[in-house]
């Protein structure tokens, strides 16, 4: 079987494809015939060694997949070689099998294809922890979501419009926020060309979003976060700008404010069971249409490095793909 492999730290341009044998799963894993592997931004860093999580050289990158049971370990029950399911692993994706821990597998809905199983877990998965527990979002109140038209940014305004929120989508673009419309956002706020504390003023009446959902970082979060409505919970999701930004801690004090992590990785390791009924709610809002991942784009395996590189360049809104 073809996987990619990353061999040393680095960018996409880095990566190589090679072959290897069969993968035979142990006790506690499944091997699955990998069909789609859902791409991600931390992919680009955990590559080059810049992210929370940095496995041993060499590993094959890709965190989230969908495909067939081709063998499970001797304590597995709860699939079988044949089964169509969902799984989320620390590396390994992007190869044509993986191995999976039992417990991050979970059956495909039957009407579900490949392509959007593979798409469903980190970033809706990251939003909804965010959102529904880290931030308590409840119906009647206005979310912020900063790098709306990503992956992570377009679930979060899917969900907060499922929990029955107002969405302030703000993208980079008019094409990113057309797409942001497309899903459900309520206000658009193009934040290269607009104030952004003087547009959200204007949104929200002067109050101020509930909720700031920022998985962009850089100068952006200051301006949000200078923004926010009392009692307002502003969500530490990621800093696709490159950027850790130094916030100023009084406005906290000023507005009664919160600032909240969101780790979900870590969630899936130590709330597994919280976790799986996060995917439980998702997976019944797909089949309601309240959620609907966007799949701007496929590639093949050989295409991972340039799938890599176009993530890195914010060229995708919502989710990519690779079939292997």
């Amino acid at each position: 079987m073809q996987a990619v492999v990353c061999k040393q730290w680095g960018g996409p341009e880095t990566l190589v494809i090679e072959d290897g044998p069969d993968l035979v799963p142990g006790p506690g894993q499944v091997s699955i015939a990998v069909r789609a592997a859902g791409v991600n931004f931390p992919d680009v860093l955990i590559i080059q060694g810049k992210y929370q999580f940095k496995p041993a050289l060499p590993f094959t990158p890709g965190s989230e997949l969908a495909g067939e049971v081709i063998a499970v370990g001797p304590d597995v029950r709860h699939c079988k070689p044949g089964d169509r399911v969902i799984a989320f692993t620390a590396t390994g994706a992007f190869a044509q099998q993986a191995l999976a821990p039992a417990a991050a597998v979970m059956p495909m809905p039957t009407a579900m294809d490949f392509d959007t199983a593979a798409a469903i877990t980190l970033t809706y998965g990251t939003s909804h922890h965010a959102l529904a527990d880290r931030a308590a979002l409840r119906a009647g109140e206005t979310l912020l979501v900063l790098g709306a038209a990503g992956g992570v940014g377009l679930a979060a305004v899917e969900i907060g419009k499922a929990l029955g929120a107002r969405v302030i989508a703000c993208a980079s673009s008019a094409e990113k926020l057309e797409v942001c419309r497309a899903h459900g956002a309520d206000v658009l706020i193009n934040y290269e060309q607009e104030d952004l504390r003087e547009a959200i003023k204007a949104a929200t009446g002067g109050a101020g979003p509930d909720v700031i959902y920022d998985p962009v970082g850089g100068p952006f979060s200051e301006a949000a976060l200078r923004s926010i409505a009392w009692r307002g919970r502003h969500l530490v999701v990621g800093f696709a700008n490159g950027e850790i930004p130094r916030l100023p801690i009084n406005l906290l004090l000023l507005k009664g404010a919160s600032l909240v992590g969101v780790f979900w990785g870590e969630f899936v390791k130590r709330e597994p069971k919280a976790n799986l009924a996060a995917m439980q709610q998702l997976l019944g809002w797909l089949a309601e249409g309240k959620i609907r991942p966007r799949i701007s784009a496929r590639y093949a395996l050989a295409d991972t490095g340039r799938a890599l590189q176009d993530m890195a360049a914010r060229k995708v809104t919502g989710k990519i793909v690779i079939q292997p």
